[in-house]
């Protein structure tokens, strides 16, 4: 029997802005984006704002000079990572060799699950599409290829709800025509810069001498080429960071340099990270906030508190501390994550304070609940509780 394509690349579509139209869907179809109201950025855009000029992470200022009719939406907390795990969980009804890589992406690997060709795989992944759409009201582009490489650049082809299938064999006469941006790792500059060089499509790299390929990618030649040609050993890592771990990652299509609005959104993250603690039983004691640049260089910084909590409050005044120690080259960037770790089981407590801290668990709690199902979110800024119509 021949090969199938038996890794798959889930990315949901415009998904902070899709998670809030689940909660709205009057709104659907309409020109809408996820973001500050005053001064702040747009962090999710649906498509037709995105046919308008809208962007992420433009100036939401902006958003609206170029999108006058923009609908803005406030970040419900809490609900993103809810759905996540939900969309996830149906995922693994399909296999467990799932990778939740991303709070909206993540791999599949349905080689070991018996199918017996391409149709029956893609016929799966497609039901699989149409449920998450069914339940969770999110939509979702597929990608399926015989590498995580092939099927993420698969999976960004056509979206929304697009479905891209890619038969082994095929990977480099797929990648050819394709500009040299869809290549991971290739942003806007490096695009500019390649076609300067007469660079444009993905073949022409894999046209060029060794000589020429060593001239413009110096030592990182050979990964260029084999990426060109579409070649990925990677395996899909099935062991869940949440079991040891919680972390959200944010990727900009644009490089953000200022500092505010990057600790706004790392402390979005807290409150998206939190209500999953809770969730779960669980206590962290650490908080490690990560940067990455263009150039795809990262550096983090982590802080340690002396009793695990699953409370908001602790981490916030960390946020600043740990970004500047981080962003140590104030350079724009691509990037910014926050992971939780130092996992503990609930329950236990210092008998100092313990009245104090359970009010303000019952008090967190409550408002879980309200972000879980409200429309008018109640969402957390530093220590106050501000309530968004």
């Amino acid at each position: 029997m021949p090969p199938l394509p038996a890794i798959a690349h889930l990315d949901a579509d415009a998904f902070f802005v899709s998670c809030e139209l689940a909660l709205r869907p009057d709104l659907r179809g309409t020109k809408c984006a996820v973001g500050g109201r005053e001064r702040g950025i747009i962090s999710s855009a649906s498509y037709e704002a995105r046919a308008c000029g809208v962007y992420t992470p433009m100036p939401t200022r902006r958003a609206v000079q170029v999108c006058p009719d923009l609908i803005l939406l406030p970040h419900t907390s809490g609900l993103y990572s809810k759905v996540s795990r939900q969309m996830f969980d149906l995922c693994e009804t399909v296999t467990p060799l799932v990778q939740r890589n991303s709070i909206d992406e993540g791999y599949m690997d349905l080689g070991p699950c018996g199918f017996g060709s391409t149709a029956e795989v893609a016929g799966r992944l497609m039901a699989l599409q149409q449920r998450i759409w069914d339940e969770l009201a999110i939509p979702v582009s597929f990608g399926l290829g015989s590498n995580k490489l092939i099927a993420q650049i698969a999976s960004k082809l056509r979206k929304p709800r697009g479905f891209v299938v890619v038969e082994p064999g095929g990977e480099a006469e797929f990648l050819a025509p394709l500009p040299v941006g869809k290549l991971p790792g290739v942003g806007p500059k490096t695009e500019a810069a390649l076609a300067g060089q007469g660079i444009r499509c993905v073949s022409d790299i894999t046209a060029l001498t060794e000589e020429a390929l060593k001239a413009i990618f110096g030592d990182g030649w050979r990964e260029m080429l084999a990426t060109a040609k579409g070649e990925d050993a990677r395996p899909v890592e099935t062991e869940h960071e949440d079991a040891k771990s919680y972390s959200q990652q944010e990727t900009f299509a644009q490089d953000v340099g200022d500092f505010a609005e990057i600790e706004r959104i790392a402390k979005r993250m807290i409150d998206e990270l939190l209500p999953a603690v809770r969730q779960d039983g669980k206590k962290v004691r650490t908080m490690t906030v990560r940067v990455r640049y263009p150039d795809f260089s990262q550096e983090s910084h982590a802080r340690t508190l002396s009793a695990a909590t699953d409370l908001e409050a602790p981490f916030y005044p960390l946020v600043p501390e740990l970004l500047r120690a981080a962003w140590r080259r104030r350079r724009p960037l691509r990037l910014v994550s926050v992971r939780f770790s130092g996992v503990e089981e609930g329950g236990g407590q210092l008998e100092l304070f313990r009245e104090a801290e359970e009010k303000r668990r019952r008090l967190a709690g409550v408002l879980d609940r309200l972000n879980a199902g409200g429309r008018a979110a109640v969402v957390r800024h530093g220590h106050q509780l501000k309530r968004e119509q």
